[in-house]
């Protein structure tokens, strides 16, 4: 009998990183929907909303709202971003499945995203590991600007393991590496991955591309070839950083769908479900 196709996890982020930069506000309702259609078409793993202060991500301040209401599908985590043990206390009461915490590979950008250095930002993280980790919720850390800095340029692969080994040091069970602007070349993400996977397994890494310049799936493609199989995506390419500028959107989990089926690899989302969400949310932000 033939092999079953390899499985890969693609985690749905337009919920949280696909609407956190559009300037149109969407009520609750919407948001609540959207995650309820997400859940309907096969995903494993939805990333929903973030716990931060309103004023600097306003688009995310009805986010105990969201989760209280959303209809959670057995079988799927739902997760939701966390910078301080503030916003984990909200994640805790409002029944999170899993939190990430996000440390910048760049300086620069670590003091215009959260207001203070990456060594401070990893000090900030380490009771919030710990909290999770003590009440069994599943910890992320994120790498981001891990392939390119708005304000440094390039950043080195020794500076993206420093942070992903810190992360790792402090209890997180995956790592996402970012091209939080979309930079990245299949070669630059090849050098990075690989600096990652010094330190940890394939199985506990997950790629994070923003498609600015097109080479957000040909960057996947490097990753597969290194035995990575968790990646992030957003329907209908939605997203951006409001603190990265040029930051385009995600790549369209569309486009990494029908990316890994024509490969021959396994995901479990109906494409053509996930297709009908991506045009349904672009036509409520432009209502």
């Amino acid at each position: 009998m033939p092999a079953a196709p390899e499985f890969v996890t693609v985690v749905e982020v337009s919920p949280r990183d696909g609407l956190q930069n559009e300037q149109r506000l969407l009520g609750a309702d919407v948001k609540v929907e959207l995650v309820d259609r997400l859940g309907r078409c096969g995903f494993r793993a939805i990333e929903v909303t973030s716990f931060v202060s309103p004023k600097a991500v306003p688009q995310m301040a009805d986010a105990a709202e969201v989760m209280a209401r959303i209809h959670r599908v057995p079988g799927v985590r739902y997760s939701v971003l966390t910078p301080n043990l503030r916003g984990f206390a909200g994640a805790h009461a409002a029944r999170a499945d899993a939190i990430c915490v996000f440390g910048s590979a760049s300086e620069t950008f670590s003091q215009r995203n959260i207001n203070c250095s990456i060594a401070e930002s990893l000090d900030r993280f380490r009771p919030v590991v710990a909290a999770a980790r003590e009440a069994g919720i599943a910890v992320r850390g994120t790498v981001s600007c891990a392939l390119g800095c708005p304000y440094e340029g390039a950043v080195a692969p020794e500076a993206v393991a420093r942070v992903a080994r810190a992360l790792l040091a402090m209890g997180c069970e995956e790592l996402s590496i970012a091209d939080t602007i979309g930079v990245g070349t299949p070669e630059a993400t090849t050098r990075v991955m690989r600096a990652v996977l010094d330190l940890v397994a394939p199985a506990r890494v997950n790629g994070h591309f923003h498609d600015t310049y097109q080479r957000a799936l040909v960057n996947i493609d490097a990753c597969l070839a290194l035995g990575i199989r968790s990646f992030d995506a957003s329907a209908a390419g939605l997203g951006g950083c409001p603190f990265a500028p040029g930051a385009t959107g995600n790549v369209a989990t569309e486009s990494v769908l029908e990316r890994l089926a024509a490969q021959g690899f396994a995901t479990g989302v109906d494409v053509d479900a996930v297709r009908a969400v991506g045009a349904w949310i672009r036509a409520q932000l432009v209502a």
